[in-house]
């Protein structure tokens, strides 16, 4: 006896019933677990360099620069272009690999393109600061906060945000936190030049005594019988009142540097860039998420963390939301929930009204089965739910019922001629599961430039080959598995047609076959 799936199916009918419990209950709970996300994840393939050099021209930062820099950055297996901008003092790059660069070698790249460049520094013009790379350029802000305080000292805000990081980082999904906004404290020493030279002392004379006293260098150590003790030198700077201290040699006397220039403490001027919330001065907290972690769930998570550590900041402190991805995720698959949902319903309505409430459950039954089992291998697989996953889904919800209709079709049409519907199962199986499978792989095969695509594009559009592949499959193993087992258990009782059946078969051939299946149209015997 030949392998025939359809009639063990239908032989074994509480495993069947079994498997189908087993598998519906799985889907659920791999629906409510599978992650969500906006857009699905794809490697930026681009890094930066900038260099600086006080004084330079901007020819000087192309030609003596920039260039040699470029030449090392061909170097590189996927190199495809670097752009360069150059003004006077400063130059930026960016480098970008070739579109069908693999993803898992991307990093190493970027490795390869720190080892080249920090090897050419070394041949770069004295004075030249650089080259600092940048090679988290893809790194997106996932949700933002606002701290501020009306009054308080920039540098007090900057340690109740330090605190505030570290206290964040310890959030499940998060891969670090940016502190954007901050003014770097510096002390500033202010002179005139007309006194410097009435007082015979230069400015070169005062960077040197600063410099001088500000040396941390080794004073040696004493041995003993016990543990070695070290010797330092108790004169590094430790407040302001102690650089405006330092002595200055002039015209044979010692002075303090306060006498002969101003010393005080202040903030980076002009400053690199302000924000300001609400027209207050605010220092930004910026969450970046782990790569492939559930944006809602981390959403939920940072929400409840924000939450209690604002009400332990002191009074007149404030974290407030400023951006949250979260919302934009769950917008987005919300609304393509609500358009999964609808195609859903169209297809299952449809298949109950052209085909009478018995043969359409059946049908019908089909589509939930073959989605359980896609989102339990999404799931195992590591996919979200996102625009390409939930795309995907909805282009293949018209494809889902053919196998199940021409399933359905062949057994009605076989009981009509007198065939007992467990021998009908049987007959489906060894007369269309071929051609179905055949039809099945002709559909998955179309989408295989977007699956096996070696680009940028294809990363991000990839999964809609491997989504609707997964789903037609199943669709064809629960339409000889599933299918036959639920047309036994649920078609009514057919009369015989006497004298033959063609008229009626004709009219459901032409409705199996009007979708945009490639199978061939179901005929009888």
């Amino acid at each position: 006896m030949s392998f025939n799936l359809s009639a063990i199916a239908v032989r074994e009918r509480a495993v069947s019933l079994f498997f189908i419990v087993l598998l519906a209950a799985a889907g659920v709970y791999a629906f409510l677990m599978l992650g969500r996300a906006e857009d699905p994840n794809f490697t930026i393939k681009t890094l930066t360099v900038t260099t600086v050099w006080p004084g330079a021209t901007a020819r000087e930062m192309q030609d003596l620069v920039a260039e040699p820099l470029e030449k090392r950055l061909q170097e590189l297996t996927w190199y495809d272009r670097v752009e360069t901008t150059t003004r006077p003092g400063y130059a930026y790059m960016m480098v970008t690999l070739k579109d069908s660069t693999p993803p898992s070698v991307v990093q190493e790249e970027f490795y390869q393109a720190r080892k080249k460049l920090g090897d050419e520094a070394r041949n770069l013009p004295s004075g030249v600061y650089g080259p600092f790379v940048n090679d988290e350029y893809s790194d997106v802000s996932f949700a933002l906060y606002a701290l501020k305080a009306k009054g308080m000292p920039m540098r007090e805000l900057a340690r109740q945000a330090e605190a505030i990081r570290q206290d964040l980082l310890h959030v499940p999904g998060v891969k670090k936190i940016n502190i954007l906004g901050e003014r770097p404290e510096q002390i500033f020493v202010e002179f005139s030049y007309a006194r410097l030279a009435t007082l015979g002392v230069s400015a070169q004379d005062l960077v040197a005594a600063v410099q001088r006293q500000n040396t941390v260098t080794p004073a040696g150590s004493i041995d003993t019988k016990g543990p070695r003790v070290f010797i330092r030198i108790d004169g590094a700077y430790d407040s302001v009142q102690a650089i405006a201290d330092t002595p200055i040699a002039a015209a044979g006397r010692t002075l303090k540097l306060s006498d002969i220039a101003e010393v005080r403490r202040g903030y980076e001027d002009p400053p690199t860039y302000l924000i300001r919330r609400q027209g207050e001065p605010t220092i930004m907290l910026a969450a970046v998420m782990q790569e492939g972690w559930d944006g809602r769930a981390l959403g939920r998570a940072l929400e409840d963390r924000t939450a209690a550590i604002a009400q332990s900041l002191p009074l007149g402190m404030t974290l407030d939301k400023v951006s949250d991805q979260a919302v934009n995720i769950n917008s987005a698959v919300d609304e393509f929930m609500l358009k999964f949902a609808m195609a859903l319903g169209v297809v299952l309505l449809i298949s109950l009204i052209s085909m009478g409430w018995r043969v359409g459950i059946v049908v019908a039954a089909a589509v939930p089965l073959t989605l359980a089992v896609v989102f339990l291998i999404m799931l195992e697989t590591g996919q979200f739910f996102d625009r390409i996953t939930l795309g995907a889904l909805i282009l293949a919800l018209g494809l889902l019922v053919d196998d199940a209709i021409i399933a359905i079709e062949v057994m009605v049409v076989k009981m009509e001629e007198g065939m007992d519907r467990i021998k009908a199962a049987a007959y489906a199986w060894s007369h269309t599961a071929a051609p179905m499978l055949s039809g099945t792989l002709v559909t998955i095969a179309g989408f295989l430039p977007v699956g096996f695509a070696l680009s940028s594009a294809g990363e991000y559009a990839g999964n809609i080959f491997w989504v609707v592949g997964f789903a037609l499959i199943v669709s064809w193993i629960v339409a000889v598995v599933f299918t036959p087992y639920l047309g036994v258990k649920m078609l009514p009782a057919i009369k015989p047609i006497e004298g033959g059946h063609h008229g009626s078969t004709a009219r459901r051939t032409i409705g199996a076959c009007a979708g945009p299946s490639p199978l061939p149209c179901v005929t009888s015997s």
